[in-house]
């Protein structure tokens, strides 16, 4: 039967579970050949089990699809190179990575450690640039490619005690843009997933308040599988003028984020001094400000 990614190979890290089991799963139902790379740690990162990853393989290869397990962590250089290396000594190429591995540290900032600071950068940031730049000499030499790399709603409009995660999902989408910018020419894309849904990520969340009950039963009803089909898109050639976009999925919803871009401007044709800044820039400005708000704060209503 004919699949959107038929002789495509695709590596997905952290598809040991939630999300990225289920676009594990639905790149090899639409006929792409499957790294499944999960080290097997604990939500926080702690530990290593071959079972996750193994386990996807062996649902994807019971369904008559292709698929090879992958235990290297994604926040070393050279185990990134060797995720890598296992798409094309097994299967002969690599056509789309998903940026999906990930852990979670989550404290107020100013109680946050070092180790809990570097700990999230390095398996978030850090190995979404080692997986991205594994690939790309791949990429390059065939002339296509296609990098899929997950952020959140923390990080574009904000949370309480993740500063380690937001800056982490934050850099993922400038460093998206850079690869959009640096491989257009060839013929490479790059772009972002913000996912909803309920997974081992965010089953952390607190539930001391009513408003935490509230937004926990709302994340409940959001299936890891909805965000899926997005992903296979964007791994397909049917998006191959579809790059440096940043995308969302909430149940049966998708939404394109806006991307930092002037929204006021002022002039003083004698310069600025701080006291004029005071007097006239920054009331004239004062309406466009970001307010300080949450991810729950703007995505208020009920998943559709």
């Amino acid at each position: 039967m004919a699949g959107l990614l038929n002789g495509k190979v695709v590596v997905v890290t952290g598809a040991g579970g939630g999300i990225g089991r289920d676009i594990a799963l639905a790149m090899a139902a639409e006929g792409a050949s499957v790294v499944v790379n999960d080290l097997g740690a604990s939500l926080t990162g702690v530990g290593a089990d071959q079972g996750p990853a193994q386990k996807v393989v062996d649902e994807i290869k019971a369904l008559d699809g292709k698929a090879v397990a992958s235990t290297e962590s994604v926040a070393g250089w050279e185990s990134a190179q060797k995720i890598v290396a296992t798409a094309v000594d097994t299967f002969g190429r690599i056509d789309c990575v998903v940026n999906n591995a990930g852990i979670l540290r989550d404290r107020f900032f100013f109680n946050m450690s070092i180790e809990e600071w570097k700990t999230v950068l390095d398996v978030h940031l850090n190995g979404s640039f080692f997986m991205a730049r594994a690939a790309a000499p791949h990429f390059k030499t065939e002339n296509t490619g296609s990098l899929v790399n997950m952020t959140s709603t923390s990080a574009l409009i904000g949370n309480y005690g993740q500063a380690n995660y937001m800056a982490a999902k934050l850099g993922i989408a400038g460093l998206s843009r850079s690869v959009a910018l640096d491989m257009a020419k060839f013929n490479v894309r790059s772009n972002c997933i913000a996912p909803f849904a309920w997974s081992r990520m965010i089953s952390s969340i607190p539930t001391e308040t009513p408003d935490q009950v509230e937004r926990v039963n709302r994340l409940k009803t959001m299936e890891t599988a909805k965000i899926a089909p997005l992903a296979v898109y964007l791994a397909s050639d049917l998006a191959k003028e579809v790059t440096g976009q940043i995308f969302g999925v909430r149940a049966n919803e998708i939404f394109l984020f806006s991307q930092p871009r002037p929204v006021r401007s002022v002039h003083n044709a004698q310069g600025w001094t701080p006291e004029r800044i005071a007097q006239q820039a920054i009331p004239a400005m004062r309406a466009q400000f970001t307010p300080l708000e949450r991810s729950q704060d703007v995505f208020s209503w009920d998943p559709i």
